[in-house]
């Protein structure tokens, strides 16, 4: 009787550990640890990738024009602000002369000095050249010495120098009281074009040194945005490629550009190439200089190749591949990228053809020997 009741309660424990041992095991394959991974997956197909560059860049004017006197002085008045529009050869502002108009009058009066003693000159050389020609003529009647002939020959040629000396004098002073001249036109600053006045850096009174701005034009037709690449995706890049400038303060609008050209020096700190692109039409409110500017230039597009999202892309023990699944088993497979777009789409160059199912999104971390279970989509993942 013992042992029958011993074997009918272990009969039942085991009735009752059964079901939960195999419940356990069901937990644990279809929701624990040991449960499938979920994933989702895509199809490689053969696509045309149309790339395309990202950059950010700021809004700088190609046309400045820095205002300022080509010698030190103080500033006498100046008729602009900041945010004005001006003409060309408009008067922006005027120097203090100092002591140039008294040594205008100075150069004056010894250009006038100069120009008597340029007249007494011409009459001695007029009247030694007389005097020359009345002694040869008495010479050859000979009624005068040659020594005295030679005398007058001597005479005019002293006369001829001095002539010259004061032509020379003449010369000169002219040439100084036109530099006085032309500097006292520089103390006008003056607009060299149209534009629009960004900066004025002095007020009346301020003294300012010699090729100092005291008012920075620029030409508000030509605004362009200075734009910064990636060189490791530059390539391709050219004058005349589409591009989509959205500017920091309008977030969300985009405006058509151009590039323009591609700057010969990159920068080889930042490892990154420098480009101009133009804007197709200027924004209706002009944005300020030194804004950010984000620029997006579509490059020609490529031939057809398989493609594939670059969410699919894993890098493993330093080898970049993809998740391949052939019949519901994973295998890493190295692949060989080309040109990406924006869209996220990647070209694959080796290692896949269309109609392989490669991995996009798993539930975690993938190893060849991961059972897994496709779905459409992953919680929290955009699809």
């Amino acid at each position: 009787m013992t042992m029958f009741h011993i074997q009918g309660r272990t009969l039942a424990l085991l009735a009752v550990l059964l079901p939960l041992i195999g419940l356990f095991i069901y937990v644990a394959l279809s929701s624990g640890p040991l449960a499938p991974v979920p994933v989702t997956m895509v199809a490689v197909q053969n696509r045309v990738v149309s790339p395309a560059l990202f950059g950010i860049g700021t809004v700088e004017a190609r046309y400045s024009y820095k205002i300022g006197p080509t010698v030190a002085g103080r500033v006498k008045h100046l008729d602009v602000q900041v945010g004005d529009y001006v003409k060309a050869g408009q008067l922006l502002g005027e120097m203090e002369p100092v002591d140039l108009e008294a040594r205008l009058l100075a150069q004056e009066a010894a250009l006038k000095r100069a120009q008597a003693q340029l007249r007494e000159a011409e009459e001695r050389q007029l009247y030694a050249s007389s005097q020359a020609i009345r002694y040869e003529k008495l010479l050859a009647a000979h009624t005068v010495s040659e020594e005295l002939v030679a005398t007058k020959q001597h005479e005019l040629l002293l006369a001829a120098a001095a002539l010259s000396g004061a032509s020379e004098e003449l010369v000169r002073l002219t040439a100084e009281r036109e530099a006085l001249r032309a500097q006292r036109d520089n103390l006008r600053l003056v607009a060299p074009a149209d534009g629009l006045v960004v900066l004025r850096s002095a007020d009346p009174g301020t003294t300012v040194v010699a090729g100092q701005a005291v008012v920075e034009l620029i030409d508000t037709q030509s605004l362009w945005v200075n734009v910064r690449f990636n060189q490791t995706h530059a390539h391709g890049l050219a004058a005349g490629l589409p591009a989509e400038i959205v500017l920091r303060s309008h977030a969300g609008q985009g405006y058509a550009g151009q590039v323009l050209r591609v700057e010969p020096m990159a920068d080889e700190v930042t490892e990154e190439t420098l480009a101009k692109i133009n804007f197709v039409q200027l924004p209706a409110v002009l944005p300020p200089l030194g804004e950010l500017a984000e620029v997006t230039v579509t490059l020609p597009a490529l031939p057809a190749a398989p493609v594939i999202p670059n969410a699919a892309i894993q890098r493993i023990e330093g080898r970049l591949g993809v998740w391949r699944v052939i019949d519901d088993d994973l295998h890493f497979t190295p692949v060989k990228l080309g040109a990406a777009g924006l869209d996220g789409q990647v070209q694959v160059r080796e290692g896949l053809n269309a109609g392989d199912r490669v991995v996009v999104y798993s539930g975690k971390a993938l190893s060849s020997k991961s059972r897994i279970n496709p779905v459409e989509r992953l919680p929290g993942i955009k699809s």
